[in-house]
């Protein structure tokens, strides 16, 4: 079987720019231990210093406070299957992906970003297939962002960008196929859902590149004629397959017609002249061919009355 639709052209979309690279992080329970001794420190001069240290213990103990607040606010949660995207005045710095608590630059910004594994699917859709009759057609697609730095910098909102490029892909794998073929060797969408979903998905995965998102699998869920050619379209399968059914009916037939008069001939039953022998071709085809059970005529005279 041959892909007779043409190749999908590829998708152009801008090189993206940034890339996911690593974020220098320090392990965030030691900082939290550090950050809480510097607070006790800290607390303890400001009060020895109000008691008669003097002025250098308070300063001491609000430098040490000071610190204990720096030291906390470097101190970020990372949940797992979950990354941080971190921003120091509006650069890109890297991605924290390592779960558990970290402790970053105390100036960065930090975006959550889900890596995890997500659905998307899609609404029923009409559109024209190959042939351009109207077909319904939907979708499911897995995917999962790979590259943190492409979802968020690249795109505007790389969920909704999968969702648009996603109905995108379907209208497009869904115009280049019939919806059923009558030639073995073209491809169709209920026929060869398999393979053109495999399609789809390297479509798809072309689509959501820029976007650091990968494909993991892409289904169709529903697909149908139009309800306003759905009567039509199954009279046309009925009759397609009455067709085949007759045509195979017809070869078998005629494979035992041969068979019975080859085995009348080698057995010498009964000799028959050209014209008895067309007579005997005819009955056996009516009975083996009729939609209906046959009349038996029995003939009490001999073979030529």
């Amino acid at each position: 079987m041959t892909d007779t639709a043409s190749p999908a052209p590829g998708v152009e979309l801008p090189e993206p720019v940034y890339r996911e690279r690593a974020a220098f992080t320090l392990p965030g329970i030691p900082m939290a231990a550090a950050a809480v001794a510097l607070l006790v420190a800290g607390a303890a001069l400001v009060l020895v210093g109000l008691g008669d240290g003097g002025i250098p213990l308070i300063g001491a103990g609000a430098v040490a406070v000071l610190a204990a607040a720096v030291l906390g606010v470097g101190l970020t949660v990372v949940a797992p299957n979950e990354a941080r995207v971190l921003l120091f005045l509006g650069r890109y710095t890297g991605t924290v992906r390592r779960d558990g608590l970290r402790w970053v630059n105390p100036l960065t910004t930090r975006q959550a970003v889900s890596t995890r594994i997500r659905n998307h699917e899609t609404s029923v859709m009409k559109v024209n297939d190959a042939e351009g009759n109207p077909i319904d057609i939907a979708a499911v697609v897995v995917w999962q962002v790979e590259d943190t730095a492409r979802a968020v910098f690249e795109v505007d909102d790389f969920t909704e960008f999968v969702s648009t490029q996603t109905e995108a892909g379907v209208r497009h794998i869904a115009n280049r196929y019939p919806y059923d073929s009558h030639n073995e060797d073209v491809q169709s969408l209920r026929d060869n859902a398999e393979v053109i979903t495999e399609q789809l998905s390297k479509e798809l995965a072309d689509r959501v590149n820029a976007a650091g998102v990968r494909i993991v699998e892409s289904r169709f869920t529903h697909l149908a004629y139009a309800q306003e050619i759905a009567q039509a379209m199954l009279q046309r399968q009925q009759a397609g397959a009455i067709v085949a059914a007759r045509r195979l009916i017809v070869d078998n037939a005629v494979g035992m017609v041969d068979m019975a008069l080859k085995r009348l001939a080698e057995e010498d039953v009964v000799e028959l002249d050209e014209e008895r022998k067309a007579a005997m071709v005819s009955n056996l085809l009516v009975v083996l061919c009729a939609d209906r059970p046959t009349s038996p005529v029995v003939n009490t005279g001999s073979l030529y009355q």
